[in-house]
């Protein structure tokens, strides 16, 4: 390779320069002490794990399993996946690792590696931040999460216009039970309702058993009164529908009475990473931004795959694009040469006011410091910071 190529980087992959770095390192910071101050206790997981371990949730969510990138150990000769999530790894702590009775809260921040970008304008290398909360199957386990998940969002500053959207998939899962459908009509209806295509839904569901249901499922996915007057008497008065229906209204009047100024949308076939999700289904946006903020739900059984099932709900973000397009001006103060006490007292001083302090060395000077905005002198026998 030529030397005008070896600085290059793959696709989706970048540097984070020292302005942006230092806002999601205040961030990650903030961050992690909010959900601290929430009980989530911080965990750190490995990088690289053997894929068993990384397939808990790859075996129920093929589009995971494809974002894993996977080398073979020179150790041991058995195959390793590089995280691409880390709630399997989180899963694993809290069936055998960290084993807690009764409910446990975790938190994490790390990056992430994708084999493909996940989504528009994404990096391939997230910086993941997240909270799951293990061993409750109440709903006021996942009216947490969602609130937690948003105040989240508040403390990164981005409150202003947030429009939370929920879901339940339980509400097609009972659908599709109760009509007896096979897996591959279930996989098209799926398909159909993230399209948001009416007209060929409203031709697929013609001949199906409860067509009608899902067709309505559909067409007033956004509008609850709406759709409970267009779905029949029989699968409103089903029990898992009637319950998967009812958490969702749960969720969504508590959260608006904590959040009494959010916009909170309703989709009830949004069905993203369905085949893993078992309940409620949850993600924040933003004026302006085509992906989520932050997103999340329920997938209750995680642990199976370690020989401990257990209830759990999360979230997660990453908090590069949490942080998008904020930059900090960073202040750097440039001190003459020098060991005198005044002098290393004036640095220390600068330095506990939260400013990064630079001394010269050797010959330099001030143009030693491109990056230098202020400057340490001696002003009639006291040091002041001046601009430069």
């Amino acid at each position: 390779m030529p030397i005008s190529e070896t600085w290059l980087l793959p696709d989706g992959v970048a540097d984070v320069l020292p302005e942006q770095a230092q806002v999601i390192e205040n961030l990650r910071r903030d961050a992690l002490d909010f959900l601290a101050s929430r009980g989530y206790q911080l965990v750190y997981t490995p990088f690289i794990e053997y894929i068993e371990s990384l397939s808990s949730l790859s075996e129920s969510n093929h589009d995971l399993d494809l974002a894993t990138f996977k080398v073979i150990d020179q150790l041991s000769g058995r195959l390793l996946g590089v995280r691409a999530d880390m709630t399997p790894q989180v899963a694993r702590i809290d069936a055998h690792v960290h084993p807690v009775e009764g409910v446990a809260r975790y938190c994490y921040a790390g990056t992430v590696l994708h084999t493909k970008p996940q989504g528009f304008n994404t990096t391939r290398a997230p910086l993941q931040l997240g909270a799951e909360l293990f061993g409750s199957d109440s709903i006021d386990a996942d009216v947490e999460m969602v609130d937690v998940m948003l105040g989240l969002i508040e403390k990164a500053g981005l409150v202003d216009g947030i429009h939370l959207d929920l879901g339940h998939v339980g509400l097609f899962r009972s659908l599709v039970k109760r009509a007896g459908l096979n897996k591959n009509t279930e996989r098209e209806l799926s398909d159909l309702y993230q399209r948001k295509a009416l007209p060929e839904l409203a031709e697929f569901t013609q001949d199906l058993s409860f067509g009608a249901d899902f067709y309505a499922l559909g067409r007033y996915a956004s509008d609850l009164e709406a759709l409970q007057t267009h779905l029949s008497a029989e699968i409103l008065a089903d029990t898992a529908f009637k319950h998967a229906l009812d958490e969702l209204k749960t969720t969504q009047s508590a959260i608006q009475a904590r959040w009494p100024n959010l916009l909170i949308g309703v989709d009830v076939v949004e069905l993203r990473s369905y085949h893993y999700h078992t309940g409620l289904m949850y993600a924040v946006y933003a004026p302006n931004r085509a992906a989520s903020l932050a997103q999340g739900g329920r997938y209750d059984g995680i642990g199976e795959h370690f020989g401990r099932a257990r209830p759990a709900t999360g979230f997660s973000c990453d908090l590069y694009a949490l942080s998008a397009g904020q930059f900090n001006a960073i202040s750097v103060v440039v001190a003459p040469k020098g060991m005198n006490a005044d002098l290393q007292q004036a640095i220390a001083s600068v330095r506990a006011q939260g400013l990064s302090v630079i001394q010269l060395l050797g010959n330099d000077d001030l143009n030693s410091i491109p990056n230098a905005t202020h400057q340490l002198v001696d002003v009639a026998g006291e040091w002041q910071v001046k601009p430069i």
